[in-house]
């Protein structure tokens, strides 16, 4: 299930992430989602995969402050 608009992202990303690096999280899902198309079984392993992807994606350009738990920009 792409993500279209920021909107429909998981609520909690919507909270923790500031609005660039919610960009970031909907676009390498999407390509994930893409990409992983006819490599995985069901929705539920491709879904998986993207939420990987899409997280890493965002851990290359913002890190997460352990002490307040906001993601700030490398």
């Amino acid at each position: 299930m792409p993500y279209n608009k920021l909107a429909t992202l998981p609520k909690e990303v919507q909270t923790a992430l500031p609005h660039h690096a919610q960009e970031i999280y909907q676009a390498a899902f999407n390509n994930a989602w893409e990409e992983y198309h006819d490599k995985r079984e069901t929705d539920d392993g491709r879904e998986s995969i993207a939420h990987a992807v899409d997280w890493s994606a965002v851990k290359q350009k913002y890190y997460k402050d352990e002490q307040t738990g906001k993601w700030h920009k490398k």
